[in-house]
């Protein structure tokens, strides 16, 4: 049969070139290069320029490190570092999870009765203006010094901004296909299951990428007001001593971590959201 079709093509002009179809593992890997690429080139731009100045305007140390003494000091002691790291880690992630949990569960109710919504809102705007400084010190007195009032600050932070927009996600249907799964007798959950989840996603990633990057700074946040562990601890401890070595190496590692947190959203919202137009729009 492929003998037939090639004589065909052959005959009709119609040449294959199988070098002509670029794999899709080329076709991947080549997507990937080109959208980590212009960071990767704006991180190491960043860095040279901060070197360079440092070294011509020949900056104090205590004032403002160089990138290469900040990298030596972090991969040199790097076995410090690590369960500093880790600690801030797993309250950020802890936080990030409870407040979206919580969030999401708000989100669902007040989406479907706008009495509630009216009722509970403030006060959840209330706790968002609150200044985190001035709540992560009763948290302290009323749960101690451990890793539960750096969860509950973080959760605290990445509530409000997830709330809100599991609100609009869940609200923003089409109104056409609302009134067609009614006509079908929908229930509330399949509607809910099939127009309203689907539909809040994009929604919900959006601010799963501001959030996880936001309970890291509110874990460090309640590392400042109590610890004895943790990169916030750390970062305040060394400034008191100006460690100015220590100060930046403990940043770039929250920076790091915020970072790769926000990618491993990222790299799940591709995945969930293959299907949606804003994903398949990117090729």
């Amino acid at each position: 049969m492929m003998d037939i079709k090639l004589n065909a093509n052959r005959e009709s002009g119609i040449t294959f070139d199988p070098s002509s179809v670029p794999s899709k593992k080329f076709a991947k890997t080549r997507r990937a290069l080109s959208s980590s690429a212009p960071p990767t080139v704006a991180f190491i731009g960043f860095f040279l320029v901060w070197e360079a100045l440092v070294r011509l305007i020949g900056l104090n140390a205590l004032t403002l490190p160089a990138p290469s003494s900040v990298l030596s000091e972090l991969f040199g002691h790097l076995s410090f570092y690590l369960p500093h790291a880790w600690t801030t880690l797993y309250e950020a992630i802890g936080g990030f999870l409870l407040g979206s949990v919580l969030a999401l569960t708000g989100g669902i109710i007040m989406a479907h009765s706008r009495l509630i919504e009216r009722s509970l809102l403030p006060l959840a705007v209330l706790a968002n203006v609150t200044p985190i400084s001035a709540i992560a010190p009763l948290l302290m007195i009323w749960f101690g010094f451990g890793a539960l009032p750096k969860v509950l600050i973080a959760a605290i932070v990445t509530f409000f901004p997830m709330l809100v927009n599991s609100i609009t996600g869940f609200r923003s249907v089409d109104a056409n296909n609302y009134e067609y799964m009614k006509s079908l007798h929908a229930s509330k959950m399949e509607i809910f299951l099939k127009l309203r989840l689907p539909n809040s996603l994009p929604y919900l990633f959006s601010a799963a990428r501001t959030c996880v990057s936001l309970s890291v700074m509110g874990a460090v946040v309640g590392e400042w007001s109590g610890s004895t562990e943790g990169l916030g601890n750390l970062v305040m401890l060394s400034s008191n001593n100006m460690q100015m070595n220590q100060v930046f190496a403990s940043i770039l590692l929250l920076a790091l971590m915020g970072i790769i947190l926000t990618n491993l959203v990222r790299l799940v919202e591709r995945r969930v959201l293959s299907w949606h137009s804003s994903e398949q729009s990117k090729g």
